[in-house]
Protein backbone atom coordinates (compact mmCIF):
# COMPACT_ATOMS: atom_id res chain seq x y z
CA UNK A 1 0.00 0.00 0.00
CA UNK A 2 1.57 3.13 -1.53
CA UNK A 3 1.66 6.34 1.49
CA UNK A 4 -1.24 8.34 -0.39
CA UNK A 5 -3.16 4.91 0.07
CA UNK A 6 -2.78 5.07 4.06
CA UNK A 7 -3.24 8.87 4.40
CA UNK A 8 -7.22 8.31 2.50
CA UNK A 9 -7.35 5.46 4.60
CA UNK A 10 -6.21 7.37 8.01
CA UNK A 11 -8.77 9.92 7.10
CA UNK A 12 -11.97 7.26 6.46
CA UNK A 13 -10.45 6.07 9.21
CA UNK A 14 -10.69 8.77 11.54
CA UNK A 15 -13.85 10.06 10.47
CA UNK A 16 -15.27 6.69 10.99
CA UNK A 17 -14.29 6.54 14.67
CA UNK A 18 -16.23 10.15 14.53
CA UNK A 19 -18.95 8.93 12.62
CA UNK A 20 -19.56 6.23 15.05
CA UNK A 21 -19.38 8.83 18.29
CA UNK A 22 -21.52 11.34 16.16
CA UNK A 23 -24.33 8.71 15.03
CA UNK A 24 -24.97 8.20 18.77
CA UNK A 25 -25.11 11.86 19.10
CA UNK A 26 -27.51 12.52 16.03
CA UNK A 27 -29.90 9.79 17.68
CA UNK A 28 -29.68 11.44 21.65
CA UNK A 29 -29.97 14.39 19.65
CA UNK A 30 -33.30 14.41 18.07
CA UNK A 31 -34.44 12.54 21.19
CA UNK A 32 -33.72 15.69 23.56
CA UNK A 33 -35.03 17.85 20.97
CA UNK A 34 -37.78 15.58 20.37
CA UNK A 35 -38.67 16.21 24.49
CA UNK A 36 -38.83 19.48 23.96
CA UNK A 37 -40.56 19.71 21.00
CA UNK A 38 -43.22 17.65 22.99
CA UNK A 39 -42.76 19.27 26.16
CA UNK A 40 -42.84 22.89 25.13
CA UNK A 41 -45.08 23.37 22.21
CA UNK A 42 -43.98 25.01 19.14
CA UNK A 43 -43.68 28.51 20.57
CA UNK A 44 -42.14 27.96 23.64
CA UNK A 45 -39.49 25.92 21.97
CA UNK A 46 -39.15 28.51 19.64
CA UNK A 47 -38.12 30.92 22.46
CA UNK A 48 -35.77 28.48 23.79
CA UNK A 49 -34.16 27.95 20.23
CA UNK A 50 -33.96 31.67 19.32
CA UNK A 51 -32.08 31.70 23.23
CA UNK A 52 -30.04 29.02 22.24
CA UNK A 53 -29.11 30.64 18.56
CA UNK A 54 -28.04 33.81 20.12
CA UNK A 55 -25.76 31.96 22.92
CA UNK A 56 -23.96 30.27 20.04
CA UNK A 57 -23.88 32.97 17.52
CA UNK A 58 -22.49 34.90 20.11
CA UNK A 59 -19.74 32.14 20.80
CA UNK A 60 -19.34 31.66 17.46
CA UNK A 61 -18.48 35.58 16.92
CA UNK A 62 -16.07 36.03 20.31
CA UNK A 63 -14.18 32.34 19.68
CA UNK A 64 -10.94 32.46 17.88
CA UNK A 65 -10.65 28.89 15.90
CA UNK A 66 -7.30 28.42 18.01
CA UNK A 67 -7.65 24.59 17.02
CA UNK A 68 -6.63 25.53 13.58
CA UNK A 69 -3.75 27.55 15.29
CA UNK A 70 -2.44 24.47 17.17
CA UNK A 71 -2.48 22.56 13.89
CA UNK A 72 -0.92 24.87 11.60
CA UNK A 73 1.56 26.03 14.25
CA UNK A 74 2.06 23.05 16.58
CA UNK A 75 2.38 20.23 13.69
CA UNK A 76 6.18 20.90 13.27
CA UNK A 77 7.10 21.09 16.92
CA UNK A 78 5.20 18.07 17.53
CA UNK A 79 7.21 16.09 14.36
CA UNK A 80 10.40 17.57 15.60
CA UNK A 81 10.61 16.96 19.40
CA UNK A 82 10.77 21.16 19.91
CA UNK A 83 8.67 21.06 23.08
CA UNK A 84 9.71 24.80 23.86
CA UNK A 85 8.33 25.96 21.09
CA UNK A 86 5.04 23.57 21.43
CA UNK A 87 4.22 24.88 24.81
CA UNK A 88 4.68 28.49 23.04
CA UNK A 89 1.73 27.26 20.84
CA UNK A 90 -0.08 26.16 23.49
CA UNK A 91 -0.23 29.25 25.52
CA UNK A 92 -0.84 31.11 22.78
CA UNK A 93 -3.99 29.52 21.76
CA UNK A 94 -5.16 29.09 25.55
CA UNK A 95 -4.80 32.63 25.38
CA UNK A 96 -6.82 33.28 22.46
CA UNK A 97 -9.53 31.06 23.52
CA UNK A 98 -9.31 33.30 26.99
CA UNK A 99 -10.02 36.60 25.19
CA UNK A 100 -12.76 34.61 23.26
CA UNK A 101 -14.49 33.64 26.67
CA UNK A 102 -14.77 36.89 28.14
CA UNK A 103 -15.86 39.12 24.68
CA UNK A 104 -18.42 36.32 24.63
CA UNK A 105 -19.91 36.34 28.40
CA UNK A 106 -19.12 40.03 28.21
CA UNK A 107 -21.62 40.64 25.23
CA UNK A 108 -23.91 37.73 25.93
CA UNK A 109 -25.24 38.37 29.24
CA UNK A 110 -25.46 42.33 28.34
CA UNK A 111 -27.41 41.44 25.06
CA UNK A 112 -29.88 39.31 26.63
CA UNK A 113 -30.38 41.69 29.45
CA UNK A 114 -31.07 44.93 27.36
CA UNK A 115 -31.70 43.23 23.68
CA UNK A 116 -33.90 40.25 24.57
CA UNK A 117 -37.10 41.28 23.45
CA UNK A 118 -36.10 42.05 19.98
CA UNK A 119 -34.87 39.03 19.22
CA UNK A 120 -38.07 36.78 20.23
CA UNK A 121 -38.70 36.42 23.10
CA UNK A 122 -40.39 37.77 26.41
CA UNK A 123 -38.77 40.54 28.23
CA UNK A 124 -39.63 38.57 31.59
CA UNK A 125 -37.02 35.70 30.39
CA UNK A 126 -34.42 37.89 30.07
CA UNK A 127 -32.71 36.98 33.08
CA UNK A 128 -32.82 33.48 32.48
CA UNK A 129 -31.51 34.15 28.92
CA UNK A 130 -28.76 36.14 30.39
CA UNK A 131 -28.25 33.11 32.87
CA UNK A 132 -28.06 30.91 29.94
CA UNK A 133 -25.08 33.80 28.51
CA UNK A 134 -22.42 32.57 30.72
CA UNK A 135 -22.31 29.12 28.30
CA UNK A 136 -21.04 30.95 26.02
CA UNK A 137 -17.01 30.61 28.15
CA UNK A 138 -17.34 26.79 27.56
CA UNK A 139 -18.07 27.27 24.19
CA UNK A 140 -15.10 29.77 23.16
CA UNK A 141 -12.30 27.25 24.15
CA UNK A 142 -10.98 24.92 21.05
CA UNK A 143 -7.29 24.34 22.28
CA UNK A 144 -8.38 20.96 23.73
CA UNK A 145 -10.43 20.21 20.26
CA UNK A 146 -7.01 20.85 18.29
CA UNK A 147 -4.71 18.89 20.40
CA UNK A 148 -7.14 15.95 20.10
CA UNK A 149 -6.99 16.30 16.25
CA UNK A 150 -3.35 17.04 16.78
CA UNK A 151 -2.63 13.47 18.60
CA UNK A 152 -5.34 11.45 16.36
CA UNK A 153 -7.40 10.79 19.12
CA UNK A 154 -10.45 10.88 17.25
CA UNK A 155 -12.25 8.10 19.18
CA UNK A 156 -12.22 10.87 22.14
CA UNK A 157 -13.27 13.33 20.21
CA UNK A 158 -16.07 11.27 18.77
CA UNK A 159 -17.31 11.49 22.42
CA UNK A 160 -17.52 14.52 22.39
CA UNK A 161 -20.89 15.85 21.27
CA UNK A 162 -22.35 12.43 22.71
CA UNK A 163 -21.86 13.69 26.38
CA UNK A 164 -23.05 16.99 25.93
CA UNK A 165 -26.23 14.98 23.92
CA UNK A 166 -26.54 12.84 26.56
CA UNK A 167 -26.26 15.18 29.52
CA UNK A 168 -28.95 17.04 27.54
CA UNK A 169 -31.55 13.96 27.27
CA UNK A 170 -31.13 12.91 30.96
CA UNK A 171 -32.35 16.77 32.02
CA UNK A 172 -34.73 17.54 28.84
CA UNK A 173 -36.52 14.06 29.85
CA UNK A 174 -36.82 15.21 33.59
CA UNK A 175 -38.19 18.50 32.88
CA UNK A 176 -40.55 16.45 30.48
CA UNK A 177 -41.73 13.95 33.00
CA UNK A 178 -42.34 16.99 35.46
CA UNK A 179 -44.35 19.15 32.94
CA UNK A 180 -41.48 21.67 33.48
CA UNK A 181 -41.64 25.46 32.49
CA UNK A 182 -39.59 26.33 30.02
CA UNK A 183 -36.26 27.23 32.51
CA UNK A 184 -35.47 23.60 33.06
CA UNK A 185 -34.99 23.16 29.61
CA UNK A 186 -33.14 26.05 28.77
CA UNK A 187 -30.97 24.44 32.61
CA UNK A 188 -31.06 20.89 30.13
CA UNK A 189 -29.25 22.49 27.65
CA UNK A 190 -26.64 24.38 29.14
CA UNK A 191 -25.74 21.66 31.48
CA UNK A 192 -24.81 19.73 28.37
CA UNK A 193 -22.71 22.31 27.10
CA UNK A 194 -20.44 22.52 30.34
CA UNK A 195 -20.67 19.06 30.51
CA UNK A 196 -18.73 18.58 26.86
CA UNK A 197 -16.32 21.58 27.78
CA UNK A 198 -15.37 19.48 30.66
CA UNK A 199 -14.86 16.08 28.89
CA UNK A 200 -12.32 17.43 26.11
CA UNK A 201 -10.41 19.58 28.18
CA UNK A 202 -9.72 16.72 30.85
CA UNK A 203 -8.82 14.22 27.56
CA UNK A 204 -6.44 16.83 26.41
CA UNK A 205 -4.78 17.59 29.76
CA UNK A 206 -3.93 13.80 30.34
CA UNK A 207 -2.71 13.16 26.92
CA UNK A 208 -0.76 16.27 27.23
CA UNK A 209 1.26 14.80 30.27
CA UNK A 210 1.06 11.43 29.23
CA UNK A 211 3.33 12.81 26.02
CA UNK A 212 5.52 14.89 28.40
CA UNK A 213 4.27 17.83 26.79
CA UNK A 214 3.46 19.44 30.05
CA UNK A 215 6.92 19.17 32.11
CA UNK A 216 8.46 23.35 32.81
CA UNK A 217 5.19 24.45 30.99
CA UNK A 218 4.12 27.65 32.23
CA UNK A 219 1.66 30.29 31.60
CA UNK A 220 4.25 33.05 31.49
CA UNK A 221 6.44 33.30 28.47
CA UNK A 222 6.45 34.37 24.85
CA UNK A 223 3.33 33.41 23.03
CA UNK A 224 3.13 35.30 19.32
CA UNK A 225 7.18 35.85 19.06
CA UNK A 226 9.12 33.67 16.63
CA UNK A 227 5.62 32.15 14.98
CA UNK A 228 5.40 34.38 11.63
CA UNK A 229 1.97 35.15 10.78
CA UNK A 230 0.45 33.64 13.80
CA UNK A 231 -2.05 36.67 14.75
CA UNK A 232 -2.86 37.22 11.28
CA UNK A 233 -3.54 33.70 10.80
CA UNK A 234 -5.49 33.66 13.86
CA UNK A 235 -7.63 36.76 13.16
CA UNK A 236 -8.28 34.87 9.62
CA UNK A 237 -9.89 31.94 11.12
CA UNK A 238 -11.71 33.51 13.31
CA UNK A 239 -13.48 36.13 11.10
CA UNK A 240 -13.75 33.24 8.64
CA UNK A 241 -15.72 31.21 11.40
CA UNK A 242 -17.69 34.05 12.30
CA UNK A 243 -19.13 34.07 9.11
CA UNK A 244 -19.87 30.86 9.03
CA UNK A 245 -22.77 31.87 11.68
CA UNK A 246 -24.37 33.53 9.31
CA UNK A 247 -25.40 29.71 7.78
CA UNK A 248 -26.44 28.65 11.08
CA UNK A 249 -27.55 30.61 13.99
CA UNK A 250 -28.35 34.26 12.37
CA UNK A 251 -30.87 32.95 9.83
CA UNK A 252 -32.65 31.43 13.05
CA UNK A 253 -32.57 34.45 14.85
CA UNK A 254 -33.51 36.68 11.33
CA UNK A 255 -36.61 34.32 10.67
CA UNK A 256 -37.61 34.43 14.71
CA UNK A 257 -37.42 37.94 14.66
CA UNK A 258 -39.39 38.07 11.19
CA UNK A 259 -41.79 35.28 11.25
CA UNK A 260 -41.70 35.18 15.07
CA UNK A 261 -40.62 31.97 17.65
CA UNK A 262 -42.66 29.45 16.39
CA UNK A 263 -41.23 29.79 12.45
CA UNK A 264 -37.93 29.60 14.22
CA UNK A 265 -39.16 26.27 15.77
CA UNK A 266 -39.93 24.93 12.32
CA UNK A 267 -36.32 26.00 11.00
CA UNK A 268 -34.18 25.19 13.52
CA UNK A 269 -35.95 21.17 13.40
CA UNK A 270 -35.56 21.16 9.59
CA UNK A 271 -31.68 22.41 10.34
CA UNK A 272 -31.02 19.52 12.77
CA UNK A 273 -32.43 16.45 10.86
CA UNK A 274 -30.52 18.06 7.91
CA UNK A 275 -27.39 18.81 9.76
CA UNK A 276 -27.83 15.03 11.21
CA UNK A 277 -27.88 13.45 7.88
CA UNK A 278 -25.28 15.52 6.35
CA UNK A 279 -23.04 14.97 9.50
CA UNK A 280 -21.60 11.79 8.53
CA UNK A 281 -19.96 13.07 4.91
CA UNK A 282 -19.00 16.16 7.24
CA UNK A 283 -17.17 14.56 9.77
CA UNK A 284 -14.15 13.93 6.86
CA UNK A 285 -13.41 17.47 7.52
CA UNK A 286 -12.14 17.40 10.55
CA UNK A 287 -10.33 14.27 10.21
CA UNK A 288 -8.81 15.85 6.77
CA UNK A 289 -7.76 18.97 8.76
CA UNK A 290 -4.66 16.92 10.29
CA UNK A 291 -3.59 15.56 7.58
CA UNK A 292 -3.02 18.82 4.98
CA UNK A 293 -1.30 20.42 7.88
CA UNK A 294 1.23 17.28 8.19
CA UNK A 295 1.36 16.69 4.59
CA UNK A 296 2.29 20.64 4.15
CA UNK A 297 4.68 20.59 7.06
CA UNK A 298 6.59 18.13 4.64
CA UNK A 299 6.43 20.21 1.69
CA UNK A 300 3.48 16.98 0.70
CA UNK A 301 1.33 19.23 -1.98
CA UNK A 302 1.22 17.44 -4.64
CA UNK A 303 -0.33 14.54 -1.94
CA UNK A 304 -2.54 17.17 -0.88
CA UNK A 305 -4.16 17.86 -4.13
CA UNK A 306 -5.33 14.27 -4.52
CA UNK A 307 -6.40 13.89 -1.32
CA UNK A 308 -8.31 16.62 -1.44
CA UNK A 309 -9.20 14.93 -4.96
CA UNK A 310 -10.40 11.71 -3.48
CA UNK A 311 -12.42 13.36 -0.42
CA UNK A 312 -14.56 15.94 -2.99
CA UNK A 313 -15.53 12.46 -5.12
CA UNK A 314 -16.68 11.15 -2.14
CA UNK A 315 -18.67 13.83 -0.63
CA UNK A 316 -20.76 14.11 -4.19
CA UNK A 317 -21.71 10.75 -3.83
CA UNK A 318 -23.27 11.64 -0.46
CA UNK A 319 -24.38 14.77 -1.48
CA UNK A 320 -27.12 13.19 -3.84
CA UNK A 321 -28.37 10.49 -1.43
CA UNK A 322 -28.94 12.93 1.13
CA UNK A 323 -31.22 15.32 -1.41
CA UNK A 324 -32.89 12.19 -2.47
CA UNK A 325 -33.79 11.17 0.98
CA UNK A 326 -34.80 13.87 1.97
CA UNK A 327 -37.25 14.68 -0.87
CA UNK A 328 -38.53 11.58 -0.20
CA UNK A 329 -39.13 10.72 2.90
CA UNK A 330 -38.80 14.75 4.69
CA UNK A 331 -42.77 14.78 5.78
CA UNK A 332 -42.19 11.07 7.30
CA UNK A 333 -39.27 11.53 9.35
CA UNK A 334 -39.83 14.63 11.01
CA UNK A 335 -43.75 13.09 11.38
CA UNK A 336 -41.89 10.00 13.54
CA UNK A 337 -39.36 12.25 15.31
CA UNK A 338 -41.08 15.37 16.68
CA UNK A 339 -44.67 14.25 16.09
CA UNK A 340 -47.18 15.83 13.40
CA UNK A 341 -47.16 19.34 13.82
CA UNK A 342 -43.80 19.57 12.81
CA UNK A 343 -44.30 17.70 9.75
CA UNK A 344 -44.86 21.44 8.14
CA UNK A 345 -41.11 21.57 8.53
CA UNK A 346 -40.67 19.05 5.26
CA UNK A 347 -40.50 21.67 2.46
CA UNK A 348 -37.90 23.82 4.21
CA UNK A 349 -35.84 20.58 4.97
CA UNK A 350 -35.22 20.26 1.89
CA UNK A 351 -33.98 23.31 0.90
CA UNK A 352 -31.88 23.01 3.90
CA UNK A 353 -30.38 19.67 2.64
CA UNK A 354 -29.82 20.64 -0.26
CA UNK A 355 -27.70 23.04 0.89
CA UNK A 356 -25.62 20.94 3.31
CA UNK A 357 -25.04 18.57 0.13
CA UNK A 358 -23.44 21.56 -1.85
CA UNK A 359 -21.29 22.17 1.67
CA UNK A 360 -20.31 17.86 1.31
CA UNK A 361 -19.39 18.12 -2.11
CA UNK A 362 -16.74 21.16 -1.87
CA UNK A 363 -15.89 20.59 2.05
CA UNK A 364 -12.01 20.17 1.02
CA UNK A 365 -11.71 23.35 -0.73
CA UNK A 366 -11.48 25.58 2.69
CA UNK A 367 -9.32 23.02 4.57
CA UNK A 368 -7.13 23.33 1.34
CA UNK A 369 -6.87 26.53 1.39
CA UNK A 370 -6.43 26.97 5.19
CA UNK A 371 -3.84 24.21 5.23
CA UNK A 372 -1.39 26.34 2.02
CA UNK A 373 -1.36 28.94 5.04
CA UNK A 374 -4.46 31.02 2.72
CA UNK A 375 -6.81 31.41 5.54
CA UNK A 376 -6.93 35.04 4.45
CA UNK A 377 -8.38 33.80 1.06
CA UNK A 378 -11.11 31.90 2.22
CA UNK A 379 -11.99 34.44 4.38
CA UNK A 380 -12.23 36.94 1.74
CA UNK A 381 -14.64 34.74 -0.29
CA UNK A 382 -16.93 33.91 3.22
CA UNK A 383 -16.96 37.42 3.57
CA UNK A 384 -17.71 38.87 -0.11
CA UNK A 385 -21.26 36.02 -0.26
CA UNK A 386 -22.13 36.74 3.53
CA UNK A 387 -22.62 40.59 2.53
CA UNK A 388 -24.66 39.89 0.08
CA UNK A 389 -26.65 36.95 1.96
CA UNK A 390 -27.27 39.34 4.80
CA UNK A 391 -28.11 42.38 2.76
CA UNK A 392 -31.00 40.15 1.27
CA UNK A 393 -31.92 37.90 3.59
CA UNK A 394 -34.64 40.15 5.50
CA UNK A 395 -36.19 41.24 2.18
CA UNK A 396 -36.78 37.37 0.80
CA UNK A 397 -38.15 36.34 4.00
CA UNK A 398 -40.47 39.00 4.01
CA UNK A 399 -41.53 37.96 0.84
CA UNK A 400 -41.42 34.49 0.42
CA UNK A 401 -41.27 33.55 4.25
CA UNK A 402 -39.70 29.71 5.21
CA UNK A 403 -39.40 28.90 1.31
CA UNK A 404 -37.37 32.80 0.98
CA UNK A 405 -35.07 31.41 3.54
CA UNK A 406 -34.48 27.71 2.42
CA UNK A 407 -33.88 29.12 -0.99
CA UNK A 408 -30.67 32.01 -0.13
CA UNK A 409 -29.59 29.10 1.95
CA UNK A 410 -28.96 26.60 -1.04
CA UNK A 411 -28.03 30.34 -3.26
CA UNK A 412 -25.49 31.15 -0.71
CA UNK A 413 -24.02 27.94 -0.50
CA UNK A 414 -23.60 27.65 -4.04
CA UNK A 415 -21.67 30.78 -4.00
CA UNK A 416 -19.42 30.13 -1.53
CA UNK A 417 -18.24 26.85 -3.03
CA UNK A 418 -17.61 28.03 -6.37
CA UNK A 419 -15.88 30.95 -4.29
CA UNK A 420 -13.43 28.51 -2.66
CA UNK A 421 -12.92 26.59 -5.69
CA UNK A 422 -12.16 30.06 -7.65
CA UNK A 423 -9.64 30.79 -5.26
CA UNK A 424 -8.11 27.47 -4.52
CA UNK A 425 -7.54 26.91 -8.42
CA UNK A 426 -5.78 30.14 -8.36
CA UNK A 427 -3.31 29.70 -5.22
CA UNK A 428 -2.73 26.14 -6.74
CA UNK A 429 -1.75 27.69 -10.08
CA UNK A 430 0.72 30.51 -7.77
CA UNK A 431 2.17 27.89 -5.85
CA UNK A 432 2.84 26.01 -8.76
CA UNK A 433 4.53 29.12 -11.02
CA UNK A 434 6.40 30.00 -7.69
CA UNK A 435 8.14 26.41 -7.49
CA UNK A 436 8.86 26.25 -11.13
CA UNK A 437 10.61 29.92 -10.83
CA UNK A 438 12.47 28.06 -7.64
CA UNK A 439 13.62 25.55 -9.89
CA UNK A 440 14.74 27.21 -12.57
CA UNK A 441 17.05 29.31 -10.63
CA UNK A 442 18.45 26.22 -8.97
CA UNK A 443 19.14 24.64 -12.59
CA UNK A 444 20.72 27.98 -14.14
CA UNK A 445 22.59 28.34 -10.79
CA UNK A 446 23.81 24.98 -11.05
CA UNK A 447 24.85 25.97 -14.71
CA UNK A 448 26.94 28.81 -14.14
CA UNK A 449 28.62 26.37 -11.77
CA UNK A 450 29.64 23.83 -14.07
CA UNK A 451 30.88 26.44 -16.65
CA UNK A 452 32.93 28.29 -14.15
CA UNK A 453 34.65 24.88 -13.21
Amino acid sequence: MNNDSKVLKRVLANAGTLLGGRTVNAIVSLAYIALTARGLGAVQMGVLVLINAYAQFLGDVAKFQSWQTVLQYGTGPLLTGDRPRFQQVLRFTLLLDLIGATVGVLLGVGGALILGSTLGWPRELAPAAALYALSIAMMTSATSVGLLRLFDRFRFLAGEQAVSSIVRLAGCALAFALDAPIGWFLVAWAAGTVASFLYVMGVALWDLARRGLLKGFTFRGPTSEGLPGVWRFAWATNFSGTLDTAFTHVITLVVGAVLGPAQAALWRVGRQVADGMAKPAKLLTPALYPELAKMRATGGEAAMRKLAGQIGLMGGAVAGLLLLVSMLFGATILTLVMGKPFAAAAPIMTWQVAAAAIGVLALPLEPMLVSMNQAGVALRVRLAVCVVYLAALVPIIKVLGLTGAGAALVGAAAAMALGMFWALRRSLARSTTAKADEQTCANNENGAKGLSQ
